[in-house]
């Protein structure tokens, strides 16, 4: 048999290759796992006995309609109505196994081998690993002042062949919060040339605000520009149910729903269970973890403001925090690599995030306590008087 070059040309799983690193650690001290951004707290209990109860219902295991389980896309577009101030319908969603699947699904709907998208940097690696794959051309928005991309720079970069824009808010990798007028101007400038804006809101409940992300619903043809893409991992702590959703025009919709049914069917029923019950039952222990994560960033943010070892937190947010070390001659792969071998912390190189290399790398502090987040700082300090003496 032939292998597609498509996929065997592109690069394996960052988060697969970093943690492949785990066999030669030290293993000295305890292990610092600050790569994958999961949870470090269960589902709500409410959650729990709600999925038990299911799976003991003749009909538990059965198949869901090809547009997610009815009531969750009811119980979530009411959820997003009231988050974002506009009303978001049911009939605009379609739920799918995760934020990753609905990215997915959305860009095959949108592009044909050798159109192009463009993505702020740094990217999300699983996404412009997909597009790599299928044969679309990724174009890179550089950044400007504190990692926000620029509207205006963006223009530079369509083309007759451009389908799309990308933006993921808050960030992963960076954390940074793009703010509502940024996204109006993304928001006029995909509409002006006809393209869609693809909106990552996986870490939406995890900004300082409860303050609407962004205005763009309330525009009534939203629906000609906007896709926006969203995840219960986080938010529910059930990152291996695989559920998330795309709120999209029914065209779009519909082109989704047939990519949709050749990959799964449908989703997981029993994660739609699960965000159900989190929806509407457990919202203030939704606000509670929330808080939880925001502690964590905040402790993150006290430890490093110092500099520890002269690496620099750029920024911060939702889950993560995007670091840049000192060490200007060695790639960060060798820098990464020594961080676990060495002292036994695990975070991704930012090279997964970026087409070359920038001194950086991303730390996801979701499932590490706030005593490990000073001690991640020590052991920062301790690399550096290490290896610059």
């Amino acid at each position: 048999m032939r292998l597609s070059p498509r996929t065997v040309h592109q690069i394996e799983s960052p988060m697969g290759a970093t943690y492949a690193l785990l066999a030669e650690r030290s293993g000295e001290r305890a292990l610092l796992d600050l790569a994958q951004a999961a949870p470090s707290y269960p589902p709500a209990i409410e959650m729990i006995e709600h999925v038990a109860k299911v799976a003991h219902e003749p009909n538990g295991a059965a198949y869901v309609p090809a547009p997610g389980l009815p009531r969750l896309r009811e119980t979530f577009a009411a959820d997003l109505s009231r988050a974002y101030q506009s009303p978001v319908g049911a009939g605009q969603m379609v739920v799918t196994a995760g934020c990753n699947q609905a990215f997915c699904l959305v860009a095959q709907s949108l592009t044909e081998p050798g159109d192009e998208v463009i993505e702020a940097l740094p990217y999300y690696f699983n996404y412009d690993m997909w597009l790599r794959m299928n044969g679309v051309v990724p174009r890179y928005l550089e950044p400007g002042p504190g990692l926000v991309p620029d509207p205006e720079a963006a223009e530079a970069l369509i083309t007759p062949r451009t389908r799309a824009i990308v933006l993921v808010t808050p960030g992963n990798p960076s954390g940074v919060t793009l703010p509502s007028d940024v996204l109006a101007g993304f928001y006029e400038l995909a509409k002006r040339h006809d393209i869609a804006l693809i909106l990552d809101e996986t870490y939406r409940s995890f900004r300082d605000t409860e303050q609407p992300a962004h205005e763009l619903f309330a525009d009534p043809d939203w629906e000609r520009t906007l896709v926006s893409l969203h995840s219960f991992s986080k938010d529910l702590a059930i990152p291996g149910y695989r559920v998330g959703a795309v709120i999209a025009s029914p065209e779009l919709s519909r082109e989704v729903m047939k990519l949709l049914d050749c990959v799964a069917i449908c989703p997981p029923r029993i994660g739609q269970e699960a965000a159900w019950a989190g929806l509407t039952s457990a919202q203030e222990w939704r606000r509670a973890r929330a808080n939880e994560v925001a502690d964590k960033r905040r402790r993150l943010e006290t430890a490093l403001a110092g500099r520890p070892g002269g690496f620099q937190l750029m920024s911060s947010g939702g889950f993560f925090g995007w670091i840049r070390h000192p060490f200007a001659e060695r790639p960060t792969d060798e820098v990464v690599r020594d961080l676990i071998t060495r002292y036994d912390t695990l975070v991704i190189s930012g090279t997964a995030f970026l087409p070359d290399d920038r001194q950086t790398f991303r730390v996801s502090f979701g499932n590490v306590d706030q005593a490990g987040l000073t001690e991640f700082a020590e052991r920062l300090e301790l690399m550096a008087q290490d290896l610059l003496g």
